[in-house]
């Protein structure tokens, strides 16, 4: 499946650049203060859009480039500090299409 940031992958399935330390002990119950708040405000609709978000073919262009660059070792400072945002984002992204499939399992058909 097209994930809309970086190579292909099932967004279900988490980042497969995810690295365990970039959510720290520290960032954790944050980011789950976060997530939680977020996922609250979903509707079904709602929902259905966020599952149907993808990224514009320049940036998935640029996040693929990144990709495989950065699995042959061949990223710069500057562009693994890039990486690792896009990577960031699209874990964050991933855990609210993961609250967001939640939300329409447990919901009555429309």
């Amino acid at each position: 499946m097209d994930s809309g940031f970086g190579a292909p992958f099932d967004w279900s399935a988490g980042t497969p650049w995810y690295n365990p330390t970039m959510k720290s002990a520290k960032t954790a119950p944050t980011l789950d203060r976060l997530i939680a708040s977020l996922s609250e405000c979903l509707t079904p609709e709602s929902a259905r859009r966020l599952l149907a978000l993808k990224a514009d073919a320049t940036l998935q262009a640029r996040v693929d480039d990144l990709a495989d660059r950065h699995g042959r070792g061949l990223l710069t400072a500057g562009e693994q500090a890039e990486y690792g945002k896009y990577v960031s984002y699209s874990t964050f992204v991933a855990i609210l299409k993961s609250k967001a499939r939640q939300l329409l399992a447990h919901s009555p058909r429309e």
